[in-house]
């Protein structure tokens, strides 16, 4: 994984307009480089123990600590079991001249780093401008745009690898296995592959010359580059580290309207998620659901269902159309979109199954999913309102008369 650096960046506050074949380098190695570390970050195939157990006991000496014993295990739920069971986990301890546990001494160790390099990144950005909002904008556009209106390599930077990593990983891969487990009390997780968006992100900057980082700062980066290729989730303790397996079936779709190729959780007919010991999670579109609703989906069980998030998938999972036949819903109003011409909106009243009734917006998406379809989709609204057109406004925070003279909606 290389990349040329983009010198004019490093020496002055060159802009990419200055020179379009340095521009289209730096966007095309930006996305790659990123695009690798997503790779690592969505992996399922069995650790690289022997690389992982040795970038952890340079830690552990680096911390003052000599190696531990390696105690490896399949999934991060076993980790988390096997900590409470063994009794490993500790509080925070804390002497006269700081933190005592190795656990606490690697994360502030691995802290002091990333100050220090946010520090030299910072340098970079007083000759720019308006630096938050370019990454608002830098996020909603690609790379090559954010470019051509001389939007910063920071900015570009921190949407296009942190955010965008950060958004399919952390937020996305390692929440849903959190909710596989207890939190591991008095110890600090370590998320391996998942923690992808901070090495990406500094390796970045190290690849393309944009900041010339402390040598000590260069090997704590390369000993967190080799656990995030090696392995899945890793707990310190004084005398053992406990090391987890990564997934051996993780599946993942690119997410809607998103433009740095976030992806979030998701497979149409199989768990998205699953580990060795049979610890495994069902996923919709990015929603954890039952695996029902994957694997049979029923009105009947969409009755029983008081979660909303989960019907509506068991929903979709079955189609609106089938939906509405087999469950009887009643039509409330149906009116032409003015927000999406040649489209209609339609607002049913819907049972929940527990006495209660839902009202119910069917409409189509007024852009194009990848394959070139408009997907058809349901949208719970207040059940005092009884129009279409304002049960669609509802959805923009508009009234209906606003809404009726909406051009067009995405």
């Amino acid at each position: 994984m290389s990349a040329a650096p983009l010198r004019s960046v490093v020496r002055h506050r060159a802009t990419f307009t200055d020179n379009q074949d340095h521009s289209a380098e730096f966007m095309s190695g930006v996305e790659a480089v990123r695009d690798v570390w997503l790779g690592h970050g969505l992996r399922a195939w069995p650790s690289d123990r022997t690389t992982a157990e040795s970038a952890v006991e340079t830690l552990y000496r680096r911390s003052g600590f000599r190696e531990p014993e390696f105690v490896w295990v399949p999934s991060p739920p076993a980790g988390s079991d096997l900590i409470a069971t063994e009794g490993l986990a500790t509080t925070l301890s804390f002497a006269g001249d700081g933190v005592t546990c190795i656990s606490a001494r690697i994360a502030t160790m691995l802290s002091e780093s990333r100050r220090r390099m946010d520090t030299l990144i910072a340098r970079g950005r007083s000759d720019w401008p308006h630096e938050r909002r370019a990454v608002e904008t830098a996020r909603a556009q690609s790379p090559d745009d954010s470019a051509r209106v001389d939007i910063s390599p920071n900015a570009i930077i921190r949407a296009a690898v942190w955010d965008s990593l950060r958004t399919s990983l952390f937020d996305g891969v390692a929440a849903a296995i959190r909710t596989l487990m207890p939190a591991v009390a008095g110890g600090v997780s370590w998320y391996g592959q998942q923690e992808a968006h901070r090495v990406a992100f500094y390796d970045t900057y190290r690849r393309f010359g944009l900041a010339r980082f402390r040598s000590d700062d260069v090997e704590l980066l390369d000993l967190q580059t080799a656990l995030t290729g090696a392995t899945g989730w890793w707990w310190a303790f004084d005398n053992v580290c406990v090391m987890a397996e990564r997934p051996t079936a993780l599946h993942a779709e690119p997410i809607p309207g998103r433009v740095h190729n976030e992806r979030r959780l998701h497979h149409p007919d199989a768990p998205a998620l699953e580990f060795e010991d049979g610890h495994l999670l069902f996923v919709h579109h990015g929603t954890i659901v039952p695996d029902w609703v994957v694997l049979e989906p029923t009105v009947e069980r969409i009755a029983r269902e008081r979660n909303v998030e989960v019907r509506r998938c068991a929903i979709e999972r079955i189609g609106w159309d089938t939906y509405i036949d087999e469950a009887g819903l009643a039509l409330i109003d149906r009116a032409d979109d003015p927000g999406n011409v040649g489209h209609t909106l339609q607002l049913y009243v819907i049972s929940d199954g527990w006495g209660r009734s839902d009202h119910i917006l069917l409409a189509v998406n007024g852009s194009p999913e990848r394959d070139g379809r408009r997907r058809r989709y349901g949208i719970y609204v207040p059940t005092r309102i009884s129009s279409a057109l304002e049960a669609a406004a509802w959805t923009y925070g508009i009234d209906g008369t606003d809404y009726a003279h909406l051009v067009r909606r995405t």
